[in-house]
């Protein structure tokens, strides 16, 4: 389990909940309802929870199959852009199918706690 000091990636937060939490603590603090430094926790704990959530309920499994349109590696992170991708799930009784998707893949240790 990670502890307070322990930080955390921040990609959740460009998904559809995290923007919807960053716009209402935005507001909240447009009112001075909030202060920014509340915000900044409140974003801190979104990114834990999220992170730990995933690792501890999903257990979920599924491959993947594609065309390979570019990757980069860049401080420690991978990026792979892929085309044409069929997703199926471990049962096999859900295929999905994108014309495009982006992967994000970073270290489970963040480089600034190394």
């Amino acid at each position: 389990m990670a502890t307070n000091s322990t930080s955390f990636y921040d990609l959740y937060r460009h998904g559809s909940l995290g923007v919807s939490l960053t716009d209402a603590l935005d507001d909240l603090i447009s009112a001075e309802r909030i202060d920014p430094q509340l915000a900044i926790k409140v974003l801190n704990q979104f990114d834990r929870i999220v992170a730990e959530s995933l690792q501890e309920k999903v257990k979920s499994r599924l491959t993947f199959k594609g065309s390979l349109d570019t990757y980069r590696f860049c401080d420690e992170v991978w990026t792979f852009l892929i085309k044409n991708v069929t997703f199926k799930m471990e049962n096999g009784a859900h295929t999905v199918q994108a014309d495009k998707v982006k992967i994000v893949s970073c270290s489970a240790k963040r480089t600034d706690e190394k």
